[in-house]
């Protein structure tokens, strides 16, 4: 049993229990948790879930749009669903890292109704990485548990989003990206590489990678000589800016791991998917997932899992900068803060 000989030695020791409590407590605040709605919203992940098989059905390429949406929410102030906010041209969703995001309305119907259930209690940013998770479930990925607790942000600015990665950056500048949120390499291979497993881009990314790679107008020689033609063919000079062509088009609607073969082989569509073959580490990484693919035994004997790893990669990218507690809010709609 403790003895205090003093009155002020009772108060001095009280006080530091005190502080080592809201330290705890601070830092509980902190902490994400699988199961955070199992007392306040039981069936929130399954409500979020029914929103997002049927709108798989409806459009398969709804998948690849949701997995962009997290990794580009979180890449901003982090994962707190800012992207969603909007407020016009100057808000987050109008910068030009961030042309061709979309999903916003499927969030939207998803978080209606759970706000008509749980009124207050489901934050939007939690819905996004729910929504990612199962869309990457539905074309045969990996099914991960998400840690939960997120608050919604309450800024949304284009000039915050002056960083995110670019199409046409070199290798050296992605690695330095994700470094600055706290992402390895290993990380960039899964999410940029892997992430493009599945979903389209546009001709308006393909345009400097085909026609002005080069002094003089030339393509990027990372390019197999025969999928250049075709390339060209579906994306010409000056063509239609908006027409789309798949990111993996071997396997454009499965989560599997030809992308890195593809990589490999000379066949990336996109010069970042390439880029990651010209550093040595990035692509002694990309080639432990190519021997994996095609089964061939590493010298430690053992094969990194594409699947496994990238569902690790998501939930990592899932803390970046997150708000609990009492940060932020819970929005009533996404669109709009409260």
């Amino acid at each position: 049993m403790l003895n205090f000989k003093s009155p002020k030695a009772l108060v001095f020791a009280l006080i530091i229990i005190y502080n080592l409590l809201a330290a705890s407590t601070v830092s509980s605040q902190g902490q994400l948790q699988v199961g955070f709605y199992s007392k306040t919203c039981p069936n929130a992940e399954s409500i979020v879930r029914s929103v997002i098989q049927k709108t798989f059905e409806r459009d398969p390429g709804s998948a690849a749009v949701l997995l962009r949406l997290q990794f580009h929410d979180c890449y901003v102030e982090g994962c707190d669903a800012s992207i969603l906010i909007d407020n016009g041209e100057e808000g987050e969703r109008k910068a030009s890292g961030n042309l061709g995001v979309g999903g916003f309305e499927i969030i939207e119907e998803a978080k209606a109704k759970l706000e008509g259930i749980c009124p207050g209690v489901v934050s939007c940013a939690d819905i996004v990485a729910f929504a990612a998770r199962d869309a990457v479930a539905l074309v045969k990925g990996p099914f991960y548990e998400v840690p939960t607790g997120r608050r919604d942000g309450k800024v949304s600015s284009k000039s915050l989003a002056d960083n995110l990665p670019e199409v046409d950056d070199s290798i050296q500048l992605l690695k330095s990206k994700f470094r600055q949120k706290g992402l390895s390499d290993t990380d960039l291979v899964l999410l940029s590489g892997g992430g493009h497993t599945i979903g389209l881009t546009a001709c308006f990314f393909m345009q400097a990678r085909l026609y002005n790679f080069t002094p003089g107008g030339g393509s990027d020689p990372a390019i197999n000589p025969e999928f250049l033609k075709q390339l060209k063919s579906k994306c010409p000079f000056q063509g239609d800016p908006n027409i789309r062509i798949p990111l993996d088009p071997v396997t454009d609607f499965i989560f599997d791991d030809q992308i890195f073969l593809n990589i490999k082989n000379g066949f990336a569509v996109i010069a970042s998917d390439a880029r990651l073959y010209d550093d040595e580490n990035t692509k002694q990484i990309l080639e432990s997932y190519v021997s994996s693919a095609v089964g061939n035994s590493s010298s430690s004997g053992s094969l990194p899992s594409f699947k496994a790893d990238f569902a690790k990669a998501m939930v990592k990218m899932g803390n970046l900068g997150v708000k609990t507690g009492s940060e932020g809010e819970i929005r009533r709609v996404c669109a709009a803060v409260n």
